[in-house]
């Protein structure tokens, strides 16, 4: 009996043990430690090689860096094991989700819920996580089950916070912010939902003071939790990208954030990855590269390299490498994989590697399928996520600057068509801007067949006028492209255009315009004089005299108001 006791007391030690191991290896998990959990997992599993829940967290590692292959190995094995298989075929139905087959995964749902007792929760926290963090998620489906979970125990933080999770998903921030203040005040300790807290604060209002206050607060709790450096350098790249004057001091502070995140955490392939992610995020190309170049070291196949190594070439001028790296990464990687930034990096490496200058030092096109393949691919890359159309401006413009007006006005043709464009304004005025510049230079022949584009001109400097009313320069274009179309209807509104120009730029004092302003001021009044000669002599006859003082050796002015005597 007192060998039995002596036993009995060693599995009660030992499950404690276990238990406090495994909580231990949660919180490695939740701080990003990944590294560390993967270790401390292994050990657990060969130190007790029957309890499935070990296997199934240690899969779900895998699965946050996104190694199904391996998740899946440790979740076939957790299946069969005596305690808590379980957890494993919710690994394995989260796979189903991500490889697109749904019935497969809620098969495996249903079987772990009707083996559920009464106050089981944690299987249907997990999963509605699963739901959550598939490659297909569905989140309307992890609501429903999360809440399923806190029916039964309506006091688990862990629903509440995975709750939160599945609202954002669904963009659902009241309620999402409403269960991370519940899963925050339930457990003081779970960082995670203070942490996502800060997170909607940046990500729906912009509200970066609030937010960097929200993660300092947390680092005040606990000064080694990870994410909340990492979330602090992300808030201050994106208030950089935002706020100009403040774009060096805030991506410094940005970058030494981040570098503590890397020391409290790890300096793994998958780190390093995301901490490349984060370097494209500031713009810091130079570091980047040196990223990349470490990351081959550890692992000279993994494709997504290349995706570094051709972002940070583009940018470092190595345009031929870029182009290289890029076309490799995308022979090898899963086509699903692909993001938009991809094909913007394709297409702005093969733009490169085919415009060159003549002796005369103008722009011309070396290969013109390549080009044109160029611009497919930078609309493509629209097409896949509109919002990297606010970068187009750059894009367009370093086109513009090489005469290469047609392309240039493609591109920011594109970026015109993002609903939220923070440069709205400038990439309508620089889509008219080409297309004028573009007719211009174009054969008598060819304008013919260019009034469409003319017309598109037209309505993106519509859409400069309201945006800004007293664009001087929108009226001017306007009336110029108006003028191009050669209709009684256009050159009424080429009129309106010039009027409004004389309206902006005729109230200005004389002595204060520029010599432009003052020869655009006789080309508004001479244009739309002329066609005024013919409505309203009196109007005419007003404008080409206020032309002729601004230019009094005009030769036409003068001929045309001794006509009008």
């Amino acid at each position: 009996m007192e060998k039995f006791k002596i036993l009995g007391l060693s599995l009660l030690l030992f499950s404690a043990a276990n238990a406090q191991d495994v909580e231990q290896a949660k919180k490695a998990i939740d701080a990003e430690k990944y590294q560390n959990a993967k270790k401390a997992l292994k050990s657990l599993i060969a130190s007790n090689d029957d309890e499935g829940k070990n296997y199934f967290l240690l899969g779900n590692v895998y699965l946050k860096q996104e190694e199904q292959d391996s998740a899946a190995i440790y979740f076939n094995r957790g299946k069969n094991v005596k305690r808590d298989a379980e957890y494993n075929l919710i690994g394995l139905a989260q796979i189903d989700l991500s490889n697109g087959n749904a019935s497969a995964a809620q098969t495996k749902f249903k079987a772990v819920e009707e083996e559920l007792r009464r106050k089981d929760v944690e299987q249907l926290v997990y999963m509605g996580r699963a739901y959550i963090n598939a490659e297909n998620p569905d989140f309307k489906k992890a609501i429903t089950i999360l809440n399923k979970a806190l029916e039964k125990d309506d006091k688990n933080a862990q629903a509440y916070l995975s709750l939160g999770d599945a609202y954002v998903g669904d963009e659902n921030y009241n309620d999402a912010y409403k269960a991370y203040r519940n899963a925050f005040r339930l457990d003081n300790t779970a960082l995670r939902a203070k942490l996502q807290l800060g997170v909607i604060t940046k990500n729906t209002r912009a509200a970066f003071p609030e937010a960097v206050k929200a993660f300092e607060d947390i680092l005040a709790i606990d000064a080694n939790y990870g994410p909340a450096y990492r979330e602090l350098a992300e808030t201050y790249a994106l208030w950089g990208n935002t706020d100009a004057s403040k774009y060096d001091q805030y991506i410094k502070k940005a970058l030494g954030y981040y570098e503590k995140y890397m020391q409290l955490t790890d300096y793994s392939l998958n780190s390093r990855m995301r901490h490349a992610d984060f370097l494209v995020l500031a713009k810091d190309y130079k570091a980047l590269e040196e990223e990349a170049k470490k990351m081959q070291e550890l692992d000279k196949v993994n494709p997504r390299i290349l995706r570094y190594l051709s972002y940070s070439a583009y940018e470092n001028g190595n345009y031929e490498g870029s182009l290289k790296a890029m076309e490799e990464f995308i022979a090898k990687v899963d086509p699903k994989r692909l993001i938009a930034r991809d094909y913007l990096y394709l297409g702005l490496a093969k733009l490169a590697s085919t415009v060159s200058t003549d002796e005369q030092g103008n722009s011309i096109i070396t290969d013109q399928m390549v080009f044109d393949a160029a611009i497919n691919d930078i609309k493509k890359a629209a097409e896949m996520d509109i919002e990297i159309t606010n970068e187009y401006n750059d894009i367009g413009k370093k086109l513009f600057g090489q005469r290469l007006y047609g392309p240039a006005s493609i591109v920011f043709e594109v970026a015109t068509t993002n609903p939220d464009n923070r440069n709205a304004f400038y990439d309508n005025f620089y889509l008219a801007y080409s297309i004028y510049y573009d007719h211009v230079n174009k054969s008598e022949e060819d304008r013919k067949l260019n009034i469409e584009r003319l017309v598109v001109a037209d309505a993106a400097l519509a859409n400069v006028i309201e945006l800004s009313p007293e664009a001087q320069d929108a009226f001017l274009f306007k009336a110029r492209i108006n003028q191009y179309m050669q209709s009684e209807e256009a050159y009424a509104e080429m009129a309106k255009a010039y009027d409004e120009y004389i309206r902006i730029v005729g109230a200005k004092d004389a002595t204060s315009l520029s010599a432009n302003e003052r020869k655009n001021l006789v080309e508004a009044y001479s244009n739309a004089g002329a066609y005024y000669v013919v409505t309203e002599k009196e109007k005419a006859k007003e404008y080409f005299t206020k032309a002729l003082e601004l230019d009094p050796t005009d030769e036409y002015l003068q001929g045309e108001l001794e006509r009008m005597k």
